[in-house]
């Protein structure tokens, strides 16, 4: 009987509807952790007693994380599995979310790391998952996941300040919300455990050694830069200049919500061109625009303008950068390579971004340099994606001269 159960509760767990809602529920947990936090920062300042000048480590310990922990997560998945190192991150993601509300400023930090360690794992490891179990559907899981991840951002960046005020939880019961879904999506991903896949991962050893990746990973690691420094700043920023902090916080779910058109498109319009530098040119104007009209009108009258051209900058860089890994290669596993350097080394700079901009802001008491660092950022970006835009494949890893033109 019990050898009966253990086959029929398998074969449900491995039924595709039920893999589908996994893959969404892991999906939704990625972000809204992370971006609930940007429009509540100076509340979350006042309340644990961390200095101004640190506010930006708020944001930045998670990019930390990602960075030290998305190179280990597939060593991690070759020893305990596929499904139980994912596990073990939507553990630690749930451990973060409480720990972080828990007490003063050390506490606080510490359960941000722990939030991002967490995201990393699933970060990393999901696309495998999605390549494992849909071969044939892989377009449009990844669809599902990056827009149940964007959609879910927004929401957290829009509901968090009310969640807050209207519903009186306070700065600390609004972040703990998240725990909810959270552990909701570790109830549902516990059945999996049983499960041992072991990716096949490759190493990234000679891509330090290719100009291309390097290309790749840069413009995939300030258009992040640009990214984190909108939800940790952008709602700030607005409510100094006369914005209600509730509606600054829906300007950032607005960025969200207009960048899905964008990351749905921009990956099928690069997949029909050999190369893709006009995509990387609109990136960067869209980025320009936004930023020049938050620097030259600094009023709140047109903001939601310059908030969608951000939006729409956004959505359409972290697409293009994550097709780059397949466009730019010839192989799954390159492919694969390529997206644990640039995920690692990324995040490790768009790390840098809150803290700066943070620091830059409480220096001058203005947005001013600010946002003319963000312009500069803008232009590095482009240039380094230029690059990336080519019609040029990474070669193996073992091969000296790593990038070759296609023909």
């Amino acid at each position: 009987m019990a050898k009966r159960w253990n086959t029929i509760t398998k074969n449900n767990f491995s039924r595709p509807g039920f893999l589908i809602l996994c893959v969404i529920l892991m999906a939704a947990n990625l972000r809204p952790t992370i971006t609930g936090v940007g429009p509540m920062i100076a509340a979350i300042v006042n309340g644990s007693k961390l200095s101004e000048s640190l506010a930006g480590l708020v944001t930045t310990i998670p990019l930390i994380a990602f960075g030290l922990i998305s190179p280990l997560a597939p060593r991690w998945a070759r020893r305990a599995g596929l499904e139980r190192t994912m596990i073990a991150g939507l553990g630690l993601l749930l451990l973060g979310t409480l720990l972080r509300s828990a007490g003063g400023a050390w506490t606080l930090l510490s359960g941000m790391f722990l939030v991002g360690s967490g995201v990393a794992i699933a970060n990393v490891l999901l696309p495998s998952l999605i390549k494992r179990d849909f071969p044939t559907k892989i377009g449009l899981m990844t669809a599902i996941y990056t827009t149940t991840m964007n959609v879910f951002a927004g929401l957290a960046s829009g509901i968090s300040v009310p969640l807050s005020r209207q519903l009186h939880l306070g700065w600390r019961g609004s972040l703990e919300s998240w725990a909810v879904l959270t552990l909701a999506a570790l109830v549902v991903w516990l059945p999996l455990a049983r499960n041992h896949h072991v990716p096949d991962e490759s190493r990234p050893s000679r891509l330090m050694h290719s100009g291309l990746a390097w290309q790749i990973t840069l413009f995939m690691g300030l258009q992040s830069f640009l990214y984190y420094v909108n939800v940790a700043w952008l709602p700030t920023l607005l409510h100094e200049r006369g914005m209600s902090m509730s509606m600054a916080g829906w300007m950032v779910s607005l960025m969200q919500i207009v960048s899905l058109p964008a990351t749905f498109i921009v990956p099928i319009i690069a997949g029909r061109h050999q190369q893709q530098k006009h995509l990387v040119t609109l990136v960067s104007s869209l980025f320009l625009m936004g930023y020049a009209g938050l620097l030259l009108m600094p009023g709140v009258t047109f903001a939601v303008i310059w908030v969608i051209f951000a939006g729409f900058g956004a959505g359409a860089s972290i697409s293009l950068a994550l097709a780059f890994f397949s466009l730019r290669t010839h192989t799954h596993q390159q492919a694969g390579s390529i997206s644990g350097m640039a995920q690692s080394i990324g995040y490790l700079l768009a790390a840098t971004g809150p803290l700066v901009i943070g620091i830059l802001h409480s220096w001058t008491r203005s947005w001013t340099l600010p946002l003319i660092v963000l312009v500069i950022v803008v232009v590095i970006m482009a240039l380094f994606g230029l690059g990336a835009a080519r019609n040029v494949f990474i070669e193996d890893p073992g091969v000296a001269d790593s990038s070759t033109v296609k023909p």
